[in-house]
């Protein structure tokens, strides 16, 4: 044993930190797979309702399976409503290659690396989403390797986050339904509902929410959903006139790209607007918040490419004070959503539940976080059954 100068004992035969190589593992192999979701039945908007999409019928996913020469695995997704699916799947394989040999850990790196493969293609829109399956496996692989659970290795503030219901409250269906949905997501556990709104008649509109309301009572969470219904002047008028109904937010009410249109509503307003589900890379999320387009930021981490970048825009929103209400894919949202630092909301959909061996708890208001390391969840023998094309590169370990 040796003494230093505090009288505190060190141990002699402990090596000092020595210069070395960083890197400690490869990637190997690499699955691409492409598959199909068939919704029960056909979902309408008021995008539909206008005749700029028809309805939808199903959801495509594409998802990536990573392993490394240690044994290490994780696996992501992507996907897309509507059309696209075939195309990200394309583009993804074309890039998928660029992993091979590359360190796991170096997860930042590989982003770039990807999105740089593809960048004549642009730097948003589906190049980028095609980089999200193999990002959101990265980070799934590494919270696998330190055996934690995705948000425990972000740096969890909350081991739930309140939860709120969308799946119930289309156009497509009749008010009462509707209803009858917002009963059973309560009886279920869930911490709140929204609905969409955006009809061509916003009386009908109006209607919908004041019964909805009625039916939840005072003080009970209740958000609607416009989906890039209104030009600026509806919006205006329609938004005040729903400030009675003393709801959470009113989410997109203008067009995605309508910067300036958002901020002036939200300055207007009570009640908060929420925005950012379609946008589609970190540089239009940070377009957005630097003129105060929106109180609640709704990135959807598939759609921006990833973890990685949902991580800069979250803590671009926190930096600005803003709240959190991640877009669908739930399984990968919940982590995240833990992770920030002012209380966020989960938006559930049960929709992805047949893709997966694994349940998330639903209870007293609010989705709770699994302690199964990664994300936590495994792809079902329907999601097999669903696949239409599968490509794999490198050698599997």
């Amino acid at each position: 044993m040796s003494m230093i100068e505090s009288n505190v004992y060190i141990d002699a035969k402990i090596p000092s930190m020595e210069a070395g190589p960083a890197s400690v593992d490869k990637i190997e192999w690499v699955k691409l797979s492409l598959l199909f979701l068939p919704l029960a039945a056909p979902i309408s908007d008021a995008k539909v309702l206008t005749g700029r999409q028809k309805p939808m019928t199903e959801i495509a996913f594409v998802f990536a399976e990573i392993r490394t020469r240690d044994g290490h695995e994780g696996i992501g997704f992507g996907y897309s409503k509507r059309a696209g699916g075939r195309g990200m799947f394309e583009h993804a394989k074309e890039i998928a290659p660029n992993l091979l040999g590359e360190d796991p850990n170096d997860i930042a790196k590989i982003f770039n690396k990807l999105l740089w493969a593809g960048a004549s293609m642009g730097r948003s829109g589906m190049a980028v989403q095609a980089v999200a399956p193999f990002d959101v496996a990265l980070w799934d692989l590494k919270a696998k390797r330190a055996g934690l659970p995705l948000a425990k290795l972000l740096g969890a503030h909350r081991d739930s986050v309140q939860c709120y219901n969308t799946s119930g409250g289309f156009l497509s269906t009749p008010l009462d339904k509707v209803l009858e949905n917002v009963e059973s997501s309560r009886a279920s556990g869930i911490g709140g509902i929204k609905i969409k709104v955006g009809q061509p008649d916003t009386a009908i509109d109006y209607a919908r929410v004041k019964a909805v309301r009625e039916k939840l009572g005072e003080g009970f969470p209740l958000m609607v959903d416009a989906n890039q219904q209104w030009d600026r002047v509806t919006a205006q008028r329609f938004c005040r006139k729903l400030e009675e109904f003393d709801l959470t937010w009113i989410e997109e009410p203008l067009d995605c790209q309508d910067h300036e249109g958002h901020a002036a509503l939200s300055a207007s307003l009570d009640t908060a607007i929420a925005t950012g589900e379609m946008l589609t890379s970190f540089e239009e999320h940070a377009r957005f918040i630097g003129v105060k387009a929106a109180d609640f930021v709704q990135p959807d981490a598939p759609r921006v490419g990833g973890i990685t970048p949902f991580l800069q825009i979250m803590n671009l929103a926190s930096f600005n004070g803003l709240k959190l209400a991640p877009h669908f894919a739930m399984e990968i949202h919940l982590h995240l959503s833990a992770a920030y630092p002012t209380e966020p909301w989960l938006e559930h959909f049960e929709w992805l539940e047949p893709l997966f061996n694994e349940r998330l708890e639903l209870r007293d208001g609010r989705m709770w976080v699994p302690n199964r390391p990664g994300l936590g969840f495994s792809l079902s023998e329907q999601a097999v059954a669903w696949t239409v094309a599968t490509e794999t590169f490198g050698t599997r370990p």
